[in-house]
């Protein structure tokens, strides 16, 4: 068996495990950053990157440069429920150079910060190299075995970062518990083409719900349904799904027929957890390897950066040091990030909880969440709304 060694072993090439290893190899660390599948493109739906993480980009230097790639801009969430549309977070007044969320395709995103990572001497990106488990010695880890198509490599690290998704191998194998809450709702994924003039509400509700994000040649459309849910919407077929989609935004009527088979329907199955504890002795779990976030206000990625983003500030100069890093060094990174986590999960699961349907049969606008009146008597809520999901609760900046 190959082995590697290296100062940080960052499993994922996610936004928190890229950004974890741009960031700690930008201060002299040695970071090998493993990345299970050949390249990124594979379909991420979202892309959201909130002011925040452009704000992060912007620190380093690169943003200009950054908004040439292709992308489209939201400078408010409008919800629209029963015909009455409410501006539920305005972006416009946040203090950054980029006060909006720009919708971008994350492949490019990942390639973007992995060509920035790759000039740095002490960084390296193993692609196609999926870790499998971790190794461990008088109970601390050392490093993981992965696969590759050469054969099995052993990578030996002073710390192991699991940055490797809500279905974290890694977080499995260091026998890691989440803690779930019970998420509001599923998400069935798809795209119809987009025409000049097309006016669609970001979020519209009525007998169900429809979320639509301008993806400049087309829509991406999200059709929320209860947890659980689409065997249910499966057997009502294809013509009931089309006719729930066009009576939610009128406007693609004439375009619906051309979903023709449910191939072209992606469904996520929403998880929200948490871990109580995201470190063993060499490991720390970060992104939603530590905590699985709904997509409402689409701030997984959003939170995911920001981990990353206080990993290197909190851990970088440690790995500069010699030794490897204590149990309080990974505490101080968890203390720092899980108040964010938990605000934003309680957030998500408990205030926008009557912003989906219950069943599918369910018209949302008959429970409208109370924190929409609010918005509608005070109209300033949504600029703070607009920090609280623009910003997020604790935004990190680059220390180093």
């Amino acid at each position: 068996m190959r082995t590697e060694t290296t100062r940080c072993c960052v499993v994922g090439g996610g936004p928190a495990g890229m950004m974890a290893g741009l960031l700690l190899a930008r201060q002299g660390v040695e970071v090998i950053v493993l990345e299970k599948h050949a390249d990124f493109l594979r379909d991420f739906r979202g892309d959201t990157v909130h002011p925040s993480t452009l704000e992060l980009i912007a620190e380093l230097g690169w943003i200009e440069e950054f908004l040439r790639l292709p992308h489209t801009r939201m400078s408010d969430v409008t919800v629209n429920l029963g015909g009455k549309a409410v501006t539920f977070a305005d972006f416009s007044r946040l203090k950054v150079r980029c006060p909006y969320i720009a919708f971008m395709p994350q492949w490019d995103v990942l390639d973007f910060l992995a060509g920035k990572a790759e000039a740095y001497p002490s960084f390296r990106l193993l692609r196609s190299t999926e870790a499998t488990e971790l190794i461990t010695e008088e109970g601390r880890t050392v490093g993981v075995v992965a696969t590759t198509a050469e054969g099995p490599v052993e990578v030996r690290a002073d710390l192991v970062i699991a940055a490797d998704g809500r279905h974290s191998t890694i977080r499995a194998s260091a026998g890691l518990e989440p803690v779930a809450g019970s998420p509001p709702m599923d998400v069935l994924w798809f795209r119809l083409p987009r025409r000049q003039g097309d006016q669609v509400p970001f979020f519209q509700g009525g007998k169900g719900a429809l979320i639509s994000i301008d993806r400049g040649e087309y829509w991406q459309l999200a059709y929320a349904i209860p947890a659980a849910a689409f065997a249910g919407v499966e057997k009502a077929g294809l013509p009931a799904f089309r006719e729930q989609i066009a009576g939610l935004a009128p406007v693609l009527r004439d375009r619906v027929e051309q979903i023709d088979s449910w191939d072209q329907v992606h469904q996520l199955t929403v998880r929200v957890d948490r871990l109580p504890r995201w470190h063993r002795p060499g490991l720390l779990c970060i992104g939603d390897a530590a905590h699985a976030m709904s997509p409402a206000g689409g701030v997984g990625i959003n939170l995911a950066v920001q981990d990353a983003v206080a990993t290197a500030n909190l851990l970088g100069p440690v790995l500069l040091r010699p030794g490897v890093p204590g149990e309080a060094d990974l505490a101080a990174v968890q203390s720092r990030r899980q108040r964010a986590a938990k605000v934003t999960q309680a957030f998500q699961l408990g205030i926008l909880r009557d912003l989906y349907p219950k069943d599918l049969a369910d018209d949302t606008t008959e429970h409208v969440p109370p924190i929409f009146t609010a918005f509608r008597a005070l109209p300033p809520l949504r600029h703070l709304m607009g920090r609280f999901i623009g910003m997020g609760v604790r935004p990190e900046h680059v220390a180093l």
